[in-house]
């Protein structure tokens, strides 16, 4: 098939080399936003699919919303069998839907109907998941609620960050993007609507939310900082400033620790939490650069009567 790709981040790039590598389909275009600033500088930098199509010679179209008319204008132009999408980040309006006779085929990740929305490996993590992973769905109007094609499974590690989580999804929900492409241009696969039951929703995690309750049981704080790395980032307040939390450990065995009480030892530090103690192995001050929070709390000279939280 004739595929105009659509996707943003790093975590699209996978599924965007599985289709130009693929020997029975021609990616003719990639759609993405817009160059944002980033860095100290602000300067303007491309998105990590526009990089990667760049590299491989592949045009890049960057409407600032998917309904101007000289992007709907081309896309009509290049006449996409089939419009794959990866974590592209803007709505698509039912003009653009219309286009490519296939449709816009969406890489989600986790097993529809569970999770739907911006944020569904956050929230799995979240939530305790033992399993997850991605589906490939026909877009609709709707939030991520249209048929689905395929399924891919994937089994959520007790340590796993988001970040660790959503790039082994990225790899192998690339493989079943190709899959479903292969899938519809045969026409061996057809897209089973999605059930009404076990419908859950993911919203994007906003820094606010990641903002770290001690009254909480260890497991959830666990899950909080694993959930919101690499970002939004759990975090905690200290000395009225944020602090945060990079990687902990539970401590079932330490239960002598009241909800943000820290206990700081030669080379470890202990805190609080509803339940038993977590212990603190990585956090990052305001301003300052990742490091071991028995680093941190040597450099910060933590008195006796100080918690987190306050």
């Amino acid at each position: 098939m004739r595929l105009v790709f659509a996707g943003t981040p790093e975590v699209a790039v996978p599924a965007l080399d599985a289709l130009i590598a693929s020997q029975r389909h021609e990616v003719a275009a990639v759609v993405t936003r817009p160059d944002a600033p980033a860095g100290r500088g602000r300067r303007l930098v491309a998105s990590p699919v526009a990089e990667r199509a760049a590299e491989a010679g592949i045009e890049i179209l960057r409407p600032s919303k998917p309904r101007d008319e000289d992007f709907l204008a081309r896309l009509r132009q290049i006449a996409p069998d089939c419009c794959p999408v990866v974590a592209y980040g803007a709505l698509l309006p039912r003009v653009a839907l219309d286009v490519p006779s296939h449709g816009w085929v969406n890489l989600h990740f986790s097993l529809l109907p569970a999770w739907r929305g911006a944020a569904p490996v956050q929230h799995s993590i979240l939530a305790g998941d033992e399993i997850t992973g991605a589906s490939t769905f026909l877009i609709e109007e709707g939030l991520d609620s249209g048929p689905v094609y395929g399924t891919v499974t994937e089994r959520i590690r007790p340590t796993d960050t988001s970040g660790d989580l959503l790039t082994r999804l990225a790899f192998a929900g690339a493989g079943l993007l190709e899959a479903t492409m292969d899938g519809i241009e045969d026409g061996s696969l057809k897209a089973v609507p999605q059930p009404a039951d076990g419908v859950t929703l993911a919203p994007k995690i906003m820094v606010e939310d990641a903002h770290v309750d001690w009254s909480a049981p260890a497991l959830r704080v666990d899950r909080m900082v694993r959930a919101c790395t690499p970002a939004p980032g759990a975090w905690t307040a200290f000395r009225g400033e944020r602090l945060k939390l990079i990687q902990v450990v539970p401590v079932p065995e330490r239960t002598d620790l009241a909800p943000g009480q820290l206990a700081v030892g030669k080379n470890d530090v202990y805190a609080g939490t509803g339940s038993y103690a977590v212990e603190l192995l990585w956090v990052q001050a305001q301003g300052k650069k990742p490091m071991r929070a028995a680093d941190w709390a040597r450099g910060v000279r933590i008195g006796a009567s100080e918690n987190l939280g306050s």
